[in-house]
């Protein structure tokens, strides 16, 4: 495995730097070079992967098949807990190569090896906190980069020097290298070291307190990685956007940067992005105080850290899970996520443990290993002569394949300058629509926050109804169903289900002007539903009487209105359009709905009327729109319909009020299946 691992990084270093055949040929000498090193301290397992590799290496039939039998051998056996020990024979190996040849081009592409191998020295000490000794080898580095001006070189050495002042608290240092790194990578065009190095700056005025300088910097990260398609690099500045915003309370640009995150992890498998990313928003519902919401995305956040197979995430998931439990009071399930929580971090404890231990027992058997003898040496230098020859001969055969190139390339451009001004007027018409895609996106997400501002917090109905539930699913963004609720003058509690006249962005609009119309009638000191939803018919019809049409809007709401009485066991309703269901011991009472909407119609002029019903203990009160039965799904793409959605809700009538809201998301997803979903769902229960 030693050898294998030292020979692709020679062979990565000559693929990167020159041509196949010069690769082939330092790959040759490597290889000896490294088979004479002492190997008396190898294990079994060691023995028999160098010998795997010596028979892939002899069979190969040629260069380049040999070259990918090595790798292949390598990307199967690495192992970091050895990391530290391949340094230090790559670091000899060159000091002895650097004698061997005295060609300056080959002489600064070894101290190119040199120095990244120096630098990855620096970063194993750095890991193992000696700090000294990583500062030593990273100087050492910037040293060797700088006289042979490896300007990508120096900006690494840079960012590695910055963060390791940025861990000891030296934070004006940290910056002084960073922005040093920011320069070079600048000069030099690479955009992802300078998102990388905007990305480092933000992480440490994040870890200082200062979000302002923190956000601003990372945004301007992610402005490039969008730019050159990084979009791990998008992914992760966008999460961490979204942990400073949860730390500073404002937890809905949180879950907007959040979602934004998953989705982009989602969408190139990054696994491990989308569940760190779902356990934040947890955690940002979790600090709202929407428990419903914190346990949906705890729950996405555990599976796919179980599928995937990664301990922190694990126990950060159980971790939200565990809180959430202990809010709702299952504390048999807040035991099993506090259990896991507790078995995921001893296990990440004792692989850091591990890890630490197998990198002390790899240096101490690499201070064990002798240097190469001289007889090697000069067998090396001889080889390192015959390939030289050999170069030549293929150098030539590559020049008479390069003229061949060249008459193809003035072909394909003489092609390409036809297409070229279509594709800049396909590009621009494709940024143009891309910009104007966004600003509607982000303007629809604005309304939505709007829009949300005006329903009933989670607060109010906590305070006023002991044992309820409300399952709220748009069919957009934004949503022409709402659900609202209020104290009345005789101090009764009040909740509102509607779904106003169309859906997304109208329909948001919609829900806004009858929201505003009930809450002027309740400021009319109205307590009684039909008194209160007659003003708010009038309000509606007046407003949209001015909409420009010869008739005056004929837009409104389907409603229901449940005033609660609960010292007298009893309530007063009234429900336009949307019937009130009552079950109790198992049956189902339904309180029928007035055949007429709350905005204009041909028979406006007739005043809603409403009723009272007296309520019992365990009652469940279910008020409702019509988009649920009204989904098509199923095997045969039909609707679910009235009577059986009455059945599934008498089926699970018995159950706690947030396990109905959690069978009423599965049923109705499950349901929808692949059909596009076609109106706002809106169900709110109360159990009495």
């Amino acid at each position: 495995m030693k050898k294998s691992l030292l020979l692709l990084l020679i062979i990565i270093l000559c693929l990167a730097k020159e041509k196949q055949c010069f690769a082939q040929n330092f790959a040759d000498k490597a290889y000896y070079l490294v088979d004479s090193l002492d190997l008396n301290a190898l294990t079994e397992d060691d023995k028999k992967l160098i010998e795997t590799s010596l028979k892939e290496y002899h069979i190969a039939k040629d260069d380049t098949s040999k070259i990918n039998a090595i790798i292949d051998i390598v990307e199967e056996s690495f192992d970091d807990n050895v990391y530290p020990k391949y340094n230090l024979w790559i670091y000899r190996f060159v000091q002895k190569s650097l004698l061997a040849h005295p060609s300056p081009r080959i002489k600064k592409r070894l101290l190119l090896f040199l120095a990244g191998s120096l630098n990855n020295m620096g970063y194993v000490y750095n890991i193992k906190g000696e700090i000294p000794k990583a500062l030593e080898y990273y100087h050492k580095s910037l040293k060797i980069s700088e006289e042979i001006d490896d300007k990508e070189g120096v900006a690494s050495s840079f960012n590695n020097i910055g963060m390791l002042h940025s861990s000891q608290g030296e934070i004006s240092k940290a910056l002084e290298y960073l922005q040093k790194s920011f320069k070079l990578r600048e000069d030099i065009e690479d955009k992802e070291g300078v998102a990388m190095c905007l990305n480092n700056i933000g992480f440490i005025y994040n870890n200082q307190g200062d979000f302002l300088n923190a956000i601003e910097y990372y945004q301007k990260s992610v402005k490039i990685s969008e730019e050159i398609g990084n979009y791990f690099g998008v992914a992760n500045t966008l999460s961490n956007i979204g942990f400073i915003y949860n730390k500073q309370g404002d937890f809905l640009n949180a879950i907007e940067h959040y979602q934004k995150s998953v989705k982009i992890s989602e969408e190139i498998g990054y696994k491990k992005g989308v569940a760190s990313t779902l356990m934040g928003i947890g955690f940002s519902y979790y600090n709202q105080g929407n428990i419903i919401n914190a346990h949906e995305y705890g729950i996405k956040s555990l599976t796919i850290a179980r599928e995937i197979g990664y301990p922190e995430e694990i126990k950060n998931a159980a971790n939200l899970l565990n809180r959430v439990y202990q809010k709702q009071a299952k504390y048999k399930e807040a035991l099993e996520m506090r259990n896991l929580e507790i078995q995921m971090r001893d296990s990440i404890n004792n692989e850091a443990t591990q890890k630490a231990t197998a990198q002390q027992q790899a240096k101490y058997e690499y201070e064990k290993q002798k240097t190469i003898d001289d007889a090697d040496h000069d067998k090396q230098i001889a080889l390192e002569q015959e390939e030289q020859k050999k170069q030549r001969i293929i150098s030539i055969s590559i020049g008479a394949g390069l003229v061949l190139l060249v008459v193809f390339l003035l072909f394909v451009f003489n092609r390409l300058r036809v297409t070229r001004k279509q594709k800049v007027v396909i590009e621009q018409q494709r940024d143009e629509v891309e910009e104007a895609h966004k600003e509607i996106r982000d303007s629809i997400n604005y309304a939505e926050r709007i829009q949300r501002s005006f329903l009933a917090t989670d607060e109010l109905l906590n305070n006023n109804l002991k044992d309820y539930f409300v399952f709220f699913q748009p069919k957009d963004v934004v949503s022409g169903d709402f659900y609202w609720a209020g104290k009345l003058a005789n101090n009764q509690f009040a909740i509102v289900n509607a779904d106003s006249t169309g859906h997304g962005v109208p329909g948001a609009i919609m829900s806004i002007l009858n929201i505003s119309s009930i809450e002027k009638a309740i400021d009319n000191n109205l307590v009684k539903p039909a008194d209160i939803f007659n003003h708010t018919r009038d309000t509606i019809i007046e407003r949209l009487s001015k909409d420009g049409s010869e008739e005056g809007g004929k837009d409104g709401m389907d409603a229901s209105i449940i005033a609660f009485d609960f010292e007298n066991n009893k309530f007063s309703y009234t429900a336009a359009q949307n019937p009130i269901w009552v079950i109790r011991n198992n049956e189902l009472i339904e309180i029928k709905a007035e055949k007429m909407p709350i905005g204009k119609h041909d028979n406006d002029s007739t005043p809603f009327v409403g009723g009272e019903f007296e309520i019992q203990k365990g009652d469940v009160i279910y008020s409702i729109t019509d988009g649920f039965q009204d989904q098509f799904g199923g095997e045969k793409g039909k609707k679910f319909k009235v009577k059986p959605f009455k059945d599934y809700l008498i089926s699970i009538a018995h159950l706690t009020m947030q396990e109905q809201r959690e069978k009423l998301y599965k049923t109705f997803s499950k349901w929808k299946g692949e059909e596009e979903q076609v109106d706002d769902v809106c169900v709110i229960g109360v159990r009495v």
